[in-house]
């Protein structure tokens, strides 16, 4: 029996003209993508004001999205200018790791983001020691190597799968729903097993984000002045933005098996929370924090100074 070496990412077909647009278009948002997160990583790291847990924890994201958006977008671009567009059985399942141990990650970094809003509303007077710069950063060392050591066995379980041929895969990532559609034999308890843990990875921090801020719209409400509860909300608010674009799409993709969505739907919700959101999560928290906005300031300041 032959068995399948390489695959074949379709991508977005269509007439040269139209692969070009979409390499342009995809290529300005991954350059302003790199841009704007590589601002608030500078700005946080730079800026003293800004040394305090919420925003190294909104630096950490950034530079979480940076690789996130690099773990799939770079090779997306080759591939549309690429005439074989094929990628090797390891490499597949390299990207497949990094994209979703990266996506895990940020689940993560999500909730404890939460976790610290709830702590700074809810418990003001306790914050200071209970949110140490010691217990910042095993926060954030809980986030990056737990979001990593999460995905090994199902890749495992997936790779071990005989692939025999056909060996086109009708999307621009390496995707389990349609890894499992080229496998030889049905595996129903390899699927259901991938589904329940996606479902857990994605309902787990999600249900504590949700835990989080129901306590603090709950504390917020109870705020004598309005001037109070404004500024509790906008603080809150670019956080819920960033929390309903990346979970939106997420639970669409992958909290039900993905046979029940046509490949066109699939490459678009993928290209929305690994391409899109990445993008707009900067703007989110920038243009709603003045401390952010003075603080890009000053890095752009600083560059025109340096040149």
């Amino acid at each position: 029996m032959h068995f399948v070496t390489e695959f074949v990412l379709l991508g977005f077909p269509g007439e040269r003209e139209m692969q070009m647009f979409f390499f342009s278009l995809i290529l300005v948002v991954y350059l302003l993508t790199l841009l704007e997160n590589g601002a608030i990583v500078c700005a946080v790291k730079w800026d003293r004001r800004l040394h305090t847990p919420m925003y190294i924890f909104l630096g950490n994201f950034a530079f979480l999205e940076i690789w996130y958006v690099s773990s799939t977008v770079p090779n997306m671009l080759v591939n549309i200018l690429s005439d074989t567009k094929t990628i090797s059985f390891t490499g597949c399942f390299i990207q497949f790791y990094f994209f979703f141990s990266l996506g895990t990650t940020e689940c993560f970094f999500l909730s404890v983001m939460a976790y610290d809003r709830y702590l700074a509303i809810c418990c003001p007077l306790h914050y200071p020691s209970i949110m140490t710069g010691k217990f910042c950063v095993v926060l954030v060392c809980v986030c990056w190597v737990s979001g990593f050591l999460c995905y090994p066995v199902p890749i495992v379980l997936i790779s071990q799968l005989p692939f025999c041929g056909p060996n086109v895969i009708d999307h621009f990532v390496c995707d389990p729903g349609p890894l499992f559609a080229l496998a030889c034999i049905p595996a129903p308890s390899t699927e259901l097993i991938c589904y329940t843990f996606n479902s857990v990875i994605i309902f787990g921090p999600f249900l504590s984000i949700m835990g989080s801020y129901t306590l603090v719209l709950r504390t917020v409400l109870r705020f004598p002045s309005h001037a109070g509860r404004t500024k509790a909300f906008s603080t809150c608010g670019s956080h819920l933005m960033v929390v309903s674009l990346f979970y939106g799409t997420l639970m669409v993709m992958y909290v039900s098996p993905t046979s029940g969505n046509p490949a066109g739907m699939q490459k678009i919700i993928t290209l929305v929370y690994s391409a899109v959101t990445p993008l707009l999560n900067p703007l989110i928290y920038s243009l709603r924090n003045k401390d952010m906005k003075d603080a890009l300031k000053k890095v752009l300041e600083l560059r025109i100074n340096q040149n």
